[in-house]
């Protein structure tokens, strides 16, 4: 496993991360981002600028807006960021899907988990998306306070993403989330037991995602099966546009960036494209 360097930055990972693209084989590079925001309480233009200045395909947000009229203050994040929401939010209680338009959407799925007494109920939003000639599945969670719970549905998890992938006939999946658990943790192993740790295996950017104001934790995490080629993860320090000012207004994590590659699947067509395209 690769370490941080100096207050907990990759000194060891990519200089630059990819930009998106769609590959001559029809496999595609995609930023995917995971970002708790809140439930948008903090200052939700500073938000809107870090998610747009990330560039990213996919967004699995935590905490979106679950209570009144929470689809209009999705709606207005999603324009804010120029993205278009997918799924997710208060069906997920919580979990969200956000993406650029250049995801094709072909199913979404919100699952709601079993309710512990006494404790907040939590679910999972999830869609399978092609990009180019590259299909996967994308799942945001936001993993229990309770360590017991969070263990079991780290597992749950881990069991959706296998159903989910026969089910759409899909190799790959992504997975963003507030893990609730630093790495070492009963859940965090549970994950990587099926699961690549995306900063572990390309570290750039930034380790720690709680708190803005004294990063010392990461429990937030993008996560990836076999065969996506991960390229570069971790939080978005010194990206252009993004200003420390706006990471620490935006909400009470920082967020998590990761470049990937996604094969093409079968049949894929073999055609350049732009970037971002």
């Amino acid at each position: 496993m690769h370490g941080p360097g100096a207050g907990g930055t990759a000194s060891d990972g990519p200089a630059v991360l990819p930009a998106s693209r769609t590959e001559g084989d029809g496999s595609a590079v995609i930023r995917v981002l995971s970002y708790n925001v809140r439930s948008l309480r903090d200052d939700r233009e500073a938000l809107a600028r870090v998610i747009r200045a990330c560039a990213p395909d996919l967004v699995l947000i935590q905490e979106a807006p679950r209570f009144f009229r929470w689809r209009k203050a999705v709606a207005r994040l999603a324009r804010a960021a120029e993205l278009v929401y997918v799924t997710g939010g208060a069906t997920a209680t919580g979990p969200l899907i956000l993406s650029s338009l250049r995801a094709r959407v072909e199913r979404t799925e919100d699952i709601l988990l079993p309710l512990t007494p006494g404790l907040h109920r939590r679910g999972f939003a999830t869609a399978v998306l092609r990009f180019g000639g590259a299909r996967l599945v994308a799942a945001s969670c936001h993993l229990s306070l309770a360590a017991a719970e969070r263990e079991a549905q780290a597992g749950m998890l881990l069991d959706v993403l296998d159903r989910q992938t026969r089910e759409a006939g899909v190799a790959h999946a992504v997975v963003g989330g507030d893990l609730n658990d630093r790495p070492g943790g009963r859940a965090f192993r549970r994950l990587t037991g099926g699961l690549r740790d995306a900063w572990a295996e390309a570290p750039w950017g930034g380790e720690y995602t709680s708190t803005p104001a004294d990063p010392h934790q990461r429990i937030d995490a993008v996560l990836a099966t076999e065969g996506v080629e991960i390229l570069g993860c971790g939080v978005p320090l010194d990206l252009g546009g993004v200003s420390h000012a706006d990471l620490r207004a935006a909400t009470d994590h920082l967020p998590v960036l990761a470049a990937l590659r996604i094969p093409a699947g079968p049949g894929a067509r073999h055609r350049g494209s732009p970037a971002r395209g």
